[in-house]
């Protein structure tokens, strides 16, 4: 062999030793449990300005902007020079989320992580709960009007999607303090005649109908009622008081958004006179073939814990494609570029095990989104439902995955004592005793996982997990939970 090939030879077997170490590492620290998630109190959470810490100039190398270039966050920015300098010093910034419903999904996310970049680089995060806009309704991305929420339901919403979002970015309690604002604070006392005179004035027509959100709806068959065409004054009010009254400078918002968000930057140039204020955007989070990410057949893939367990959320990202896993692990994760180098990098090597990087994706977002406790949930759960797999299963993960599988209720008495292939056809499972016969001296027949070798093998008391399930297999896929009455 020439030198030259032994140097290449070499080269790849240390790239290869490299990214097995990487994945390695952050499959370790994806499945550990480890029940420490940085929680701090309210208290904590909400303290005044003097308790913030300097700015945090060393949370990375590269400042925010390039950073969110790098991981595909930025899709737009009002005056990005101006922004790249001013941001050598810390920023409020802010990220807006209507009340429509009682969690965010998994679309609402890119925001969140957007604003956890921000305050990872020392800066000020600020969520505005839409309490006022909400009563109203965005256009922007729809192709209908939004049906109207009542006042206790929009107030229920407003709290669930405060505190659910205030806990994503108040887990690390180094980072700056959040603040959690709502817009019906300031709308609720403005009158019809005061806006119009205060803001009105300074809104054209022209521009107003110039947004993207308004042309395609003007064309539409739905068309646009006013109360949606006056929303990007709303939008913008907000960032004007905020700007004005937090001292707020910076509004983020998905690319559907830029139209309200510059709808805000240009009320306060011309009611403030002020040039400081700055609208950032960033992408979509779209899948390869353009579809959006975060629905799936079911619905939406929502963020809170109530709507969705933490077992299906991180089902739904270790199904991820391979086409989109990288990019993915760039937008919403926080590994580094080199990590995720690794990983990518990995994915060509012989000897790949398959969704690995979906496994380090699933990982790393379902901690973030659902803290450490709702990881070790979701591994639990996925462990004990994983085909042909032997793990000893608890109550608690059962009941976790039970809507993920097929159940099937029986009377107690026709199951406790009764053969087992009897019990697999009497569930439904097999067609017949014989069939069931025949899986069982072939391997295939498991109890709670573990394997049935003895035909005459009965179901006894001590094989109920928790008070009534009992979950029997025939082959490696083909489960029944079986809930006892």
């Amino acid at each position: 062999m020439s030198a030259l090939s032994t140097s290449v030879c070499s080269s790849v077997c240390r790239t290869v030793r490299k990214n097995n170490l990487v994945l390695k590492r952050l499959l370790s620290r994806s499945n550990s449990f480890i029940h420490n998630s940085g929680q701090v109190t309210r208290s904590q959470r909400l303290s005044s300005q003097e308790r913030l810490g300097p700015y945090n100039s060393s949370a990375s190398d590269n400042d925010v902007i390039t950073t969110l270039k790098a991981r595909g966050l930025l899709d737009n920015c009002t005056d990005e020079p101006s922004l790249a300098e001013a941001l050598h010093k810390p920023l409020k910034v802010y990220c807006g989320f209507d009340p429509t419903a009682d969690s965010l999904h998994l679309g609402n996310l890119l925001g969140i992580v957007v604003l956890s970049w921000f305050q990872r680089k020392g800066h000020h995060p600020v969520i505005l709960v839409g309490g006022a806009t909400g009563r109203v309704g965005d256009p922007s991305g729809k192709s209908q009007e939004r049906p109207l929420l009542d006042d206790a339901t929009l107030s229920m919403n407003v709290e669930a999607i405060s505190n659910s979002v205030e806990g994503m970015l108040t887990r690390a309690a180094v980072n700056p303090a959040v603040v959690v604002l709502n817009n019906y604070d300031w709308f609720r006392n403005i009158t019809l005649l005061d806006f119009l005179r205060d803001v009105g004035k300074y809104a054209r027509l022209g521009n107003m109908l110039s947004k993207d959100s308004v042309k395609s709806r003007l064309d539409s068959d739905a068309g646009l009622s006013f109360t949606e065409f006056s929303y990007q004054l709303l939008q913008g009010y907000d960032f004007m008081y905020l700007f004005r009254n937090e001292r707020v400078s910076v509004q983020i918002g998905g690319s559907d958004q830029w139209g309200n968000i510059t709808a805000g930057t240009d009320l306060i140039r011309r009611v403030l006179r002020d040039e400081g204020a700055y609208g950032l955007t960033f992408p979509l989070l779209l899948k390869s073939d353009g579809t959006k990410f975060g629905k799936s057949a079911s619905g939406a893939i929502w963020l809170s814990k109530e709507k969705l367990s933490p077992y299906h959320f991180y089902q739904y990202l270790l199904n991820t494609a391979d086409s989109d896993v990288i990019r993915l692990l760039r937008m919403l994760t926080f590994l580094s570029l080199d990590e995720i180098a690794s990983i990518e990098g990995s994915m060509a090597e012989v000897g790949y095990v398959p969704n690995t990087a979906q496994r380090i994706l699933a990982a790393e977002v379902t901690r973030f989104v659902h803290g450490q406790n709702g990881l070790d949930e979701a591994i639990r759960a996925t462990e004990n439902l994983r085909p042909g797999t032997e793990t000893v299963l608890d109550a608690e993960a059962l009941e976790l995955a039970s809507d993920a599988i097929p159940s099937v209720a029986i009377s107690r008495v026709g199951v406790i004592d009764t053969l087992v292939t009897d019990v697999l056809v009497v569930s439904g499972l097999l067609e017949s005793k014989g069939a069931a016969k025949r899986m069982l001296r072939n391997g295939g027949i498991r109890v709670n996982n573990i394997k049935v070798t003895d035909e005459t093998r009965r179901v006894v008391e001590g094989d109920i997990i928790g008070d009534n399930m009992l979950l029997v297999a025939a082959g490696k896929k083909n489960k029944l939970l079986i809930k006892l009455e």
